[in-house]
């Protein structure tokens, strides 16, 4: 199968100028201290529509025919891939039509018919909702925008590699994560065409890992479930044009843990003051757990940044837990006249902070005279923890975690 070429992305380029913006690139102090070399965060979670997915959808809905055009465009997406299709469309003058999963977050389907998309919500994953997108393709004659498996969408993610180049013209690592493979393979494109020496390195969610199979394999494997918090790389089969890349370019391919992506997410948000999504933040996941060797100058990409606020506070709280900073435990004891008040004596006694309580008298596997009572509390780290539930077992409690 035929690669694309440093060419392709060049003229992609030029065609994305003054159509996407060229983002920033941040040094990230936790990781450079971690490394003990640097680490630059490349912020596409600050591109147009919260993501890289715009550069490829532009740069192949812009090289349609105007006839093509004129029949309308069709994608399937959890919402990154759907928000550049909408925003590309829009911009080109051509109508477009997105099949999301109905369990896609609500903010991503709002942007995305902002941004002048007819929506239509099908099935549980992107793989059925691209079964119905491709359906409706063939039915009106719309044009499929394939969210990664198309040369001119790999052409245009792979601008985000030049503009690492530029960036950090001494890098010798890029991390990025990996759903279908369309940003990777066009990344490895443009760099090992101008700096062979230079690592690439893929991330996938360990429940979503189909390129690690697929490369032992030697041929794309389909995947029988997903089970991730990563929606934005959850992909069942890698493209066979992205297969072809990341097996002749890319270097590596680790896999992340979802409790490794939200401690990673808490990380951007507290200490890099940056708002990422679970797929944007995978790389960083690889760097922090140390599933990734790698040698700096190092780059991780932050692909997206459109997370369900719902689903962030969740995330917040589980990184949280993660970090030994956020418990949550029940007490059993007598029920009698003040236990509340000495139990919550106690606590803040040793400093931590109680969110919220939950005193529970009826329950059958309660003895009669018992109380169960349910705390939410923020400490300061997983000492101090330790130290607050030695101190309640101490006092005689019966504490569960």
């Amino acid at each position: 199968m035929t690669l694309i070429s440093l060419e392709d992305i060049e003229a992609a380029r030029k065609l994305l100028t003054g159509v996407v913006r060229t983002t920033p690139i941040e040094p990230c102090r936790p990781l450079t201290a971690k490394l003990s070399g640097p680490v630059w965060l490349k912020c596409e979670n600050l591109q147009r529509a919260g993501a890289y997915k715009v550069r490829g959808a532009y740069t192949r809905i812009y090289r349609l025919t105007p006839e093509e055009r004129a029949r309308g465009v069709v994608a399937a997406s959890a919402g990154n891939h759907a928000q550049g299709v909408a925003l590309a469309a829009t911009a080109c003058g051509a109508q477009s039509t997105v099949f999301m999963p109905i369990n896609a977050p609500l903010p991503k389907v709002s942007a995305t018919k902002g941004y002048g998309a007819h929506i239509q919500l099908e099935g549980a994953t992107v793989d059925e909702a691209l079964v119905a997108a491709q359906e409706f393709a063939e039915r009106t004659g719309a044009i499929f925008i394939h969210p990664f498996d198309h040369p001119d969408v790999i052409a245009g993610q792979g601008t985000v590699g030049l503009e690492i180049l530029e960036q950090v013209p001494d890098v010798k690592t890029i991390i990025t994560g990996i759903g279908g493979g369309g940003l990777i393979s066009g990344v490895a494109v443009a760099v090992k065409a101008l700096r062979p020496e230079v690592r690439i390195v893929g991330v996938q969610a360990a429940g979503a890992a189909a390129f690690p199979l697929s490369l032992r394999a030697g041929q794309p494997i389909r995947l029988d479930t997903l089970a991730t918090i990563a929606d934005g790389i959850a992909v069942l089969r890698p493209g066979d044009i992205t297969y072809a890349h990341v097996s002749k370019l890319v270097d590596d391919v680790v896999t992340v843990t979802d409790e490794e992506i939200s401690r990673a997410l808490l990380m951007l948000l507290e200490r890099c003051k940056l708002v990422v999504e679970p797929a944007g933040g995978v790389g960083v996941a690889a760097l922090l757990s140390g599933a990734a060797e790698v040698e700096t100058p190092a780059v991780a990409i932050l692909s997206g940044g459109n997370i369900d606020p719902l689903l962030l506070m969740r995330v917040i709280e589980h990184g949280l837990a993660l970090a030994g900073r956020f418990l949550r435990f029940t007490v059993r004891c007598d029920d009698r006249p003040g236990q509340l008040a000495t139990l919550l004596s106690l606590i803040a006694e040793h400093r931590a902070n109680v969110v919220d309580v939950a005193h529970q008298r009826h329950d059958a596997n309660l003895r009669l005279g018992e109380v169960s009572v349910a705390f939410s509390v923020e400490t300061r780290g997983s000492e101090h923890s330790d130290r607050l539930l030695g101190a309640l077992r101490s006092a005689g409690y019966l504490v569960v975690l």
